[in-house]
């Protein structure tokens, strides 16, 4: 399991809070790709005038870090696969808005960062298409990795703007209660199966996020 260190977290901007509405607004015309993470910031969208719609471009240098559960359960219901086509979208509108993006997956022994701050570009998609599921969910340590580094890139860019967006279906054992993240925070269940548990709410409270599930999304797009 690699860690992150001083010189990985100096990299460029990442994902960090989802608190408040973004600097660079969606458009404001029901038109164009939905702008998913600023639509997430908003709140629960309930219908398509609740929708943020994308900019070619934010204003203020944007952190996206994006934290993905590809635990064995995430297989069931085509989980992962649907969440794939929300992540598409996510990493095209980084694309756009030249955010940089933080990629960490959890599964198996432990989470590996895929991305360190790096420009959205379209070898993004080629790993999405390769990304699959299995092993255990060592969510909760790239939690703790992801928060850890955070701090650490704050304080080498205090003027970014940090955005974290977890996506995990929430089938964890038992697990010690965690500390939100150390900026705005999004957390969509992906959980889909017929009896669902409902632990991905636990933890969304836990970390003090907002929480989404992706059928929803899945109606509004």
């Amino acid at each position: 399991m690699r860690q992150p260190n001083a010189a990985a977290a100096d990299a460029r901007p990442r994902v960090g809070k989802l608190t408040g509405a973004p600097r660079g607004r969606g458009r404001s015309a029901a038109s164009g790709r939905v702008a998913w993470l600023p639509t997430l910031l908003k709140g629960k969208p309930r219908l398509r005038q609740d929708l943020a719609w994308q900019q070619r471009q934010a204003q203020q240098p944007e952190l996206w870090l994006v934290i993905v559960d590809a635990s064995a359960s995430t297989r069931r219901h085509q989980a992962l696969a649907q969440t794939k086509g929300l992540l598409a979208q996510l990493f095209d509108q980084a694309y756009r808005q030249r955010a940089r993006l933080a990629l960490l997956t959890a599964s198996g022994r432990g989470p590996q960062w895929q991305r360190h701050g790096l420009k959205a570009s379209a070898a993004l998609q080629s790993w999405l298409h390769a990304l699959g599921a299995g092993g255990g969910t060592p969510l909760i340590t790239a939690l703790e990795q992801a928060r850890d580094w955070l701090q650490l890139r704050r304080k080498r860019h205090p003027h970014e703007l940090q955005r974290c967006l977890v996506f995990t279906d929430g089938r964890l054992q038992h697990w010690q209660p965690v500390l939100p993240m150390p900026c705005a925070t999004c957390l969509v269940d992906m959980e889909l199966a017929p009896v669902r548990l409902g632990r991905a709410h636990v933890l969304a409270t836990q970390l003090q996020a907002d929480y989404q599930h992706i059928d929803q999304l899945k109606r509004l797009n």
